[in-house]
């Protein structure tokens, strides 16, 4: 299955400790292009994006994950100690070929089984189209 999550975490201060007292902060110094900056075009680099984003009043921040070969997902009953009660989501369970991974403060957006043909699902109505069942989504934080 491939499986969709929203993931959120408290906003990281970065401090510079490395600028000492009255070092220029001219253009040319702060906006460097990034492939001067990191020595490759930022592209080429994996690396996890996090955006900044207000809940409650406050800066958090989220990101999108995506995960393949996922054989179950389940949330736990009880929260866990890892739950963060000041931030969005809970402690999500994934099952995977070798093992368990779990991920904190994570919201489920969409869990998809790769190996359902599309025709199987043919003569359901979902949720959505009927209007019976419309059920109401909550805006993102």
């Amino acid at each position: 299955m491939l499986v969709h999550l929203r993931q959120y975490k408290h906003e990281e201060v970065q401090f510079d400790d490395n600028r000492t007292t009255g070092e220029s902060q001219t253009e040319d110094t702060v906006n460097k292009e990034p492939e001067e900056y990191f020595g490759k075009n930022i592209d080429e680099f994996d690396m996890e994006t996090w955006e900044t984003v207000e809940y409650e009043d406050d800066p958090i921040q989220k990101r999108s994950v995506t995960i393949e070969g996922v054989t179950a997902v389940s949330v736990p009953q009880q929260p866990t100690d890892a739950d963060d009660p000041d931030l969005p989501g809970r402690t999500i369970q994934l099952r995977m070929g070798g093992g368990i991974e779990y991920l904190d403060q994570a919201e489920i957006v969409e869990v998809q089984d790769l190996e359902v043909e599309e025709g199987a699902a043919e003569g359901k109505v979902s949720k959505e189209d009927d209007p019976q069942g419309k059920v109401e989504m909550d805006e993102e934080p």
